[in-house]
């Protein structure tokens, strides 16, 4: 038993919950096992004059989080749009985030119908107030501009699958090389089949998926 603040396991900055002082952020910093770790979600609630649980705006006070702290990873809307078009395959941006502690789950959290919502749109709309545009809005754009009459049916048929997942269930889903080993894709064939056979090899799969998310963020990428 340690005299009461004499606990060498603290320092002065330290308390007996494992939090940080840091004036100098403003912050409290917490470490547990030695790890320092970050608040990802706060919620305030209290109790009215009649004893009821109140809630603040949860979804506000997580949106003004989560622009901080995406502000913090992109300086400008040109820097995000920069990075996202530069970046081969978007979950690469994605999983940037989520290590950084703001997972896809979490922006979608923030946005009323957020689960709707690419995450490039809620990004740019969380960070930068720009207008979303949901997935499915999206996909029709590219269908409106009938951008597959360069390839030949199959491959149309392929390319026009990616783009109805992707409106179901985003980008990161069409990115993953298993999503050719599931329906509608092994009908067509297999996933060799389908990348050898119908678009001519690998690397020509592979650049006409990038077309196809180039034609999905051309409004603003």
């Amino acid at each position: 038993m340690y005299p009461q603040g004499n606990d060498p396991r603290l320092d002065d900055s330290q308390d007996d919950n494992g939090r940080i002082a840091d004036p100098a952020a403003g912050r409290i910093r917490y470490t547990i096992d030695d790890v320092e770790v970050s608040i990802a979600i706060e919620r305030s609630q209290y109790l009215d004059a009649n004893g009821k649980l109140v809630a603040e705006d949860y979804r506000v006070l997580l949106k003004e989080e989560i622009r901080k702290s995406l502000r913090r990873e992109f300086a400008s809307l040109d820097d995000f749009l920069r990075r996202w078009t530069q970046a081969e395959r978007k979950q690469a941006v994605i999983e940037e985030l989520r290590e950084q502690g703001i997972s896809l789950d979490v922006l979608r959290e923030a946005v009323p119908q957020g689960e709707v919502i690419d995450a490039f749109d809620l990004i740019a709309h969380i960070a930068f107030d720009q207008p979303p545009l949901s997935r499915r809005e999206r996909a029709n754009n590219v269908r409106k501009r009938n951008c597959f009459g360069q390839y030949g049916e199959e491959a149309r048929a392929v390319l026009e699958a990616l783009l109805e997942k992707y409106a179901d269930h985003g980008i990161s889903d069409i990115e993953d090389p298993k999503i050719l080993e599931l329906p509608p894709f092994n009908k067509i064939g297999s996933k060799t089949q389908i990348r050898r056979g119908i678009f001519g090899g690998n690397e020509h799969y592979s650049q006409a998926l990038t077309e196809l998310e180039q034609q999905i963020y051309q409004e603003r990428a």
